[in-house]
């Protein structure tokens, strides 16, 4: 069954008393999901802006936020995420540039300044947990070419880490197939599965969107926070017993620092953890500690979700052997590792990785190149070595931020660094760094840290500058943003806000 099909099926014909997405303690069924999206659809037909239309929802982790997301699918009309966790200036500049004909957020999301201006013509509603209101007179228009997109599901922002977040088309053909791959089908009988899931990454992130629309499909309901926070999550756990979770690595550095006890945890046989790499001293730390096998997985947006990952009997029989790698492929996925020139390389040699799926923008029979470096061994496992697009260059040499930051963190008190290119007159530019500590260690200086990583570096990948934050910048899906963080690093050495 589609995506589409089946959210129209569960609004269609879900009891109204059918538990659906907990949020702050208290429940939302499937019949107040079926009345937000009801509402929105008579402003939708009122204004004409049937099937296809794109809809552009300022996306929070709300109930009322998930409603419209299953209303848009189930109607044939497209999703156009908008981050309301972007600064006021930066979310207008993204609905100002996407041309949309409606735009949905909360009151305080459309009272940030600029945001109805950039809106301009645009049907506006406002969200709240009883449905959606316009915001001035609803009328009728015909649709333009740019506010429709026919057989596309989502567009959806990536999580910016270098440059300004681009927005990805993901086709209805990408969005099933990943579904039919990653999770069970519907039931045959009834509409509903047992079980809860658990929901505490940005919504506008792919994991997040994921995270809430997968378990519903399926037949599961969901709880729902706004952002992980470690007492209530680990209440959550202990209340429903979920099997499995998903986290991000800070989290679980968060509940191993705050020593939570076990028996809070019984439930979990494993944690899934994708958006940014998972350090494999992190991963046995937790399975020293709880039993819990963690679980990498790897993905981008333009592939709608995961492409390789670990399975709990893949990491049992192998991960002993394999720790650090990305797991092996997802069915129906095809990868392969290719040189400058375009020729496939052998197991285990590194060079820009390629993917064949259906999952992928360009169809399953072609070659999608990604902006990774990495390798693929023997055995069919997945190692990713770098990003091809993030090598600085430096008077002619390469430098890769990932080759700095390993030597950044192997000193004692770093818990982990991150670097970011520095344009520079003389050399184009040059690598500079900043640090993030363990708890309670001495405060190395920058040169100090400079001076440790020189032992393990060539000359020229040595930063030039190495800063110590408090906590390094991060996006709403917990990677570390290089541009914030070049920001921070040019505030602490001097030099200002870039123009």
């Amino acid at each position: 069954m589609s995506t589409r099909a089946r959210f129209r099926d569960l609004l269609a014909t879900a009891p109204a008393d059918a538990p659906a997405i907990e949020f702050e303690g208290e429940w939302t069924t499937w019949g107040t999901l079926r009345a937000v999206g009801d509402g929105l659809e008579r402003l939708l037909t009122e204004a004409g802006l049937g099937a296809a239309t794109r809809v552009g929802l300022i996306l929070e982790n709300r109930p009322e936020h998930v409603a419209v997301i299953v209303k848009v699918l189930g109607s044939d009309r497209t999703v156009v995420t908008l981050s309301s966790l972007q600064p006021p200036a930066r979310l207008s500049a993204d609905i100002g540039r996407s041309d949309l004909p409606v735009v949905i957020g909360t009151r305080q999301a459309l009272a940030q300044p600029g945001v109805r201006e950039a809106a301009g013509e645009a049907l506006v509603l406002e969200l709240g947990a009883d449905g959606v209101r316009p915001v001035g007179p609803v009328t009728e228009r015909v649709p333009l070419s740019t506010d429709t997109a026919p057989g596309v599901a989502i567009e959806m922002l990536t999580s910016g880490t270098t440059g300004p977040p681009k927005r990805v088309t993901l086709r209805e053909r990408q969005f099933d197939t990943a579904l039919a791959t990653s999770v069970p089908p519907p039931p045959k009988e009834g509409l509903f599965r047992s079980g809860v899931s658990i929901v505490c990454t940005p919504l506008v992130h792919i994991g997040g969107f994921w995270g809430a629309l997968a378990p519903l499909y399926t037949g599961r309901s969901i709880v729902l926070f706004p952002k992980f926070a470690l007492e209530p999550w680990v209440e959550a756990v202990a209340t429903h017993r979920p099997r499995a979770a998903g986290l991000v690595p800070a989290a679980l550095r968060a509940i191993l620092a705050a020593e939570v006890p076990a028996d809070k945890l019984a439930s979990l046989d494993v944690v899934t953890s994708g958006t940014t790499f998972c350090p494999s001293d992190l991963i046995d730390a937790f399975l020293e500690r709880y039993g819990i096998r963690v679980l990498p997985t790897y993905g981008a947006t333009e592939f709608a979700g995961a492409i390789a990952t670990w399975t709990l009997s893949l990491h049992e029989k192998w991960w002993a052997t394999k720790s650090g790698a990305a797991g092996r492929p997802m069915p129906g996925v095809t990868l392969r590792v290719v040189g400058e020139d375009g020729a496939e390389l052998l197991p285990g040699d590194t060079g820009f990785l390629e993917v064949r799926s259906a999952q992928s923008p360009v169809g399953s029979d072609a070659w999608q190149r990604t902006a990774d470096l990495a390798a693929v061994d023997e055995d069919g496992f997945l190692w990713i070595r770098g990003r091809a697009d993030d090598a600085i260059i430096r008077g002619g040499f390469k430098v890769q931020p990932e080759t700095v930051k390993e030597a950044l963190e192997r000193h004692p008190a770093v818990r982990e660094a991150a670097v970011a290119p520095l344009p520079d007159e003389r050399l184009g530019a040059v690598p500079v760094a900043a640090v993030e500590l363990e708890e309670g260690a001495a405060v190395p200086t920058g040169e100090e840290l400079r001076a440790f990583v020189r032992d393990v570096l060539l000359p020229y990948e040595v930063p030039a500058h190495v800063v110590v934050l408090d906590v390094l910048p991060r996006t709403p899906s917990s990677k570390v943003s290089r541009v914030e963080l070049l920001e921070r690093i040019r505030a602490e050495i001097g030099l200002g806000v870039s123009a």
